[in-house]
């Protein structure tokens, strides 16, 4: 919180000192076109496209998008908090078969250095009351979203000792606030045109988020970008036409109890024996599987980040001891999949992925991890893949591990499944997240979950158990089928 109290402060003596006929394109120059000093809050309109970070369908393509037909932020930059409402909805692309999109209602807080949304709790029946749900990791990315619109770049640059330095017609103003550097860029009509920050992702490590400024023009008396566009890890991730804006209404962002008593637990992980050597590691929203062979142990996903990739690799050892990790295999480059990778590279494990997914986790670890060092920065291990394109087969010469792409999913077009023939268990993820024992069938199959069966049929998998990487509980093939409609197997 103390990072952050200079922008109660100051302000009016930085703006005093700021006389008329400024040369153009200057820090206090564009503090004073913009208004920046003046401006208490700011709440802004619009509608365009968002789209769904560390979720790209491959690992060649940018992030989905999603139409958004309303969009509002309300900011208090004194406190400093935020308020993003958004509705949205996924884009329906032809050539990918996903689940019918629904409309999305986002109602996203930030106030000082608590987050929270407000949302129905998780499991609850439908048309549940919004409550607050703290989200504590999301407290430097709201943050950073506030001091990245013009007005809130110039506070923050004055506040901070920003330094400048000629650039073009305009000038480059750079600060630091807190851990994360801040660089902006000046036009000559004394305009913010970009700004560009730096905030700690597990996969991409310092990653990049660049806003940009068009179209700036008289919104009541406030002069404001007419279109926003902001890119992170090289993708947009927020594309938006703004239609209204205001100036110093109250914008007062109560912190809920439950938000600002938040803390966040460690990640807790649990052994349950699937069938000899096999053991199903979960715990919370993610779950792993570990596989025991003669001399080694095979891990089945890294999921979230380090954190949970620790207690994973802790409770393996701890159940499976004296045997080093030789494998971890992945199922997929979605963020919530691959942040925990980069742990099992410091652990010497090898990386099992599809071949489309090589090159994309090379580059992105080339990238430091200065913000959060994790422990692959600090050990600069190298690391070592085995990847595919077709059945894969790990093998002690006891236990045979089969590794299938799951092919045709509308999901991922790097996805894999993993099977162990022996004991007749499917390892997967995102392809069927299982619902409570009690929940009823949906009423629309969910095409991920078909496009798995139908890859277990192809591949003639005899699947007694199936461990969901997501969902509460182990299933089998016939709760699968009942999920899909397909009934009951009929016996010969």
């Amino acid at each position: 919180m103390r990072t952050w109290t200079f922008v109660a402060f100051g302000f009016a003596a930085a703006a005093a000192s700021a006389a008329c006929g400024q040369q153009a394109g200057t820090l206090q120059a564009a503090a004073n076109s913009l208004k920046a000093a003046d401006m208490k809050t700011i709440e802004y309109s619009g509608t365009g496209k968002w789209y769904q970070f560390g979720q790209a369908p491959s690992p060649t393509l940018p992030w989905p998008p999603f139409d958004v037909s309303a969009y509002t932020a309300s900011i208090n930059y004194d406190t400093p908090a935020a308020r993003i409402q958004m509705t949205r909805k996924q884009v329906v692309e032809p050539d990918r078969v996903r689940p019918a999109p629904v409309e999305q209602k986002v109602d996203q807080y930030v106030s000082g250095a608590a987050a929270w949304n407000m949302a129905a709790p998780a499991g609850a029946a439908p048309g549940a009351a919004p409550a607050p749900q703290p989200q504590s990791a999301a407290v430097e990315e709201r943050t950073m979203e506030i001091w990245s619109t013009p007005q809130g770049f110039l506070k923050a640059a004055l506040a901070n000792n920003a330094t400048s330095q000629p650039a073009g017609a305009g000038s480059e103003i750079t600060f630091t606030a807190g851990k994360n550097k801040y660089v902006g860029t000046l036009n000559a009509q004394n305009q913010v045109e970009k700004i560009r920050t730096w905030i700690d992702n597990p996969v991409l490590g310092d990653t990049l988020v660049e806003t940009t400024f068009a179209d700036y023009r008289d919104f009541d008396g406030v002069p404001f970008p007419g279109h926003i566009v902001r890119t992170q890890g090289g993708y947009p991730v927020l594309d938006l036409m703004t239609s209204s804006v205001r100036s110093n209404a109250a914008v007062d962002l109560q912190v809920p109890d439950v938000a600002r008593n938040a803390t966040v637990p460690p990640p807790q992980a649990t052994a349950e024996k699937l069938a000899e050597g096999v053991w199903y590691i979960k715990g919370g929203t993610h779950h792993s599987v570990a596989i025991e062979q003669r001399d080694h142990i095979v891990v089945v996903e890294a999921p979230l980040n380090e954190a949970r990739s620790l207690a994973v690799i802790a409770k393996v050892k701890e159940t499976i001891p004296n045997k080093p990790i030789k494998y971890l295999v992945n199922t997929h480059a979605h963020f919530d999949h691959s942040g925990g990778l980069r742990t099992y590279v410091d652990e010497g494990a090898t990386i099992v992925t599809h071949e489309m997914n090589r090159s994309y986790y090379e580059q992105a670890w080339r990238a430091p991890h200065s913000l959060n060092p994790d422990r692959l920065e600090q050990s600069k291990k190298p690391v070592s893949f085995e990847t595919f394109s077709d059945k894969h087969t790990l093998t002690d010469g006891h236990r045979t591990i089969e590794i299938d792409p799951i092919q045709g999913s509308g999901h991922n077009d790097a996805f894999a499944m993993v099977y162990l023939p022996a004991e007749k268990i499917l390892v997967e993820a995102d392809a069927y997240t299982p619902a409570p024992a009690d929940a009823p069938p949906p009423a629309m199959p969910n095409p991920f979950s078909v496009n798995l069966y139908q890859n277990i049929e192809r591949l003639k998998l005899d699947v007694r158990q199936i461990a969901a990487l997501h969902g509460p509980r182990l299933v089998t093939l016939a709760d699968l089928r009942s999920s899909i409609g397909q009934g009951a197997r009929p016996t010969n």
